[in-house]
């Protein structure tokens, strides 16, 4: 094998591996500041390895602010909207990857098109439907809306269906199933990567969500993880050791659920677009 194909092989690699150091150094960086007190922090040369390594800094922070607390009402939000936004948007989408109805282009036409309007925009006429329902300072704002469909999830799951043969539903219809036995016996088990590309969406955006907590909550008992890192933030600005501990503690739960659905994730994002 001559220079060319072994540079061909190694050479991707190479790149892929500073790559990954380029982005994997910040959270080293976090975590290892995480296990320091502040005098260490600020040594120079920096230590990259904290000697010694001070566990009591993720302790520490449930003394200065109610993580707990935090931690139960992000978990409460992110699991029901990974239930709503996943069922009813696979639900929709199996409308219109499956069934006929006249306008049925026209109407997915029109729920895409809704991916063009940024937040901003109606972000305001949404605060004043919660005000007039009295949903300000529930979770109500956080939680329903993912019940309703979300449009990318929509083409996502309506992508992945339309590669699925008819063969099954009508060979489901001839035994007499309905619509609704095929799409639970039938779809939904043949969609699960695509559902789990959808469901791991859905519980980042919602975990890492600050502006919807910020907006709708106004009491700290009622604060997710994002809301009462900032508030933490404020409150502690100077002792970074803490800072890094508190942030290490609200991205972790993200880091290990990719790192356990990411084989499901990689197959649903790749299937996903077999078909249009």
């Amino acid at each position: 094998m001559g220079k060319h194909g072994i540079l061909g092989k190694i050479g991707p690699h190479i790149v892929l591996l500073l790559l990954s150091a380029v982005f994997i150094t910040p959270l080293l960086w976090m975590l290892s500041t995480a296990l320091k007190t502040n005098r260490q922090i600020f040594v120079f040369p920096p230590e990259i390895i904290p000697n010694p390594v001070i566990w009591e800094n993720f302790v520490d922070i449930f003394f200065y602010a109610p993580f707990h607390i935090y931690f139960q009402n992000t978990v409460f939000i992110v699991v029901l909207n990974v239930i709503g936004a996943t069922f009813s948007s696979a639900m929709v989408a199996y409308g219109f990857a499956r069934l006929r109805a006249p306008g049925r282009e026209i109407l997915f036409i029109l729920v895409l098109s809704t991916m063009m309007l940024p937040y901003m925009v109606w972000m305001i006429p949404l605060y004043v439907v919660f005000v007039r329902l009295g949903w300000i300072n529930t979770f109500y704002p956080l939680i329903v809306p993912a019940f309703f469909g979300n449009p990318l999830f929509i083409f996502l799951l309506r992508q992945f269906l339309l590669g699925i043969p008819t063969e099954l539903e009508d060979a489901a219809k001839i035994d007499g199933c309905s619509y609704i036995g095929i799409f639970t016996r039938i779809m939904l088990p043949l969609i699960k990567p695509a559902l789990t590309t959808v469901a791991l969406f859905t519980f980042m955006n919602t975990w890492n969500d600050f502006l919807g907590p910020i907006l709708y909550l106004q009491t700290p008992n009622n604060y997710t993880l994002a809301v009462g890192l900032q508030v933490f933030l404020t409150q502690h600005t100077a002792d970074w050791a803490l800072l890094m501990a508190a942030s290490s503690l609200v991205i972790a739960p993200v880091i290990v659920v990719f790192f356990f659905a990411q084989k499901q994730f990689i197959k649903g994002i790749v299937l996903t677009g077999i078909k249009i």
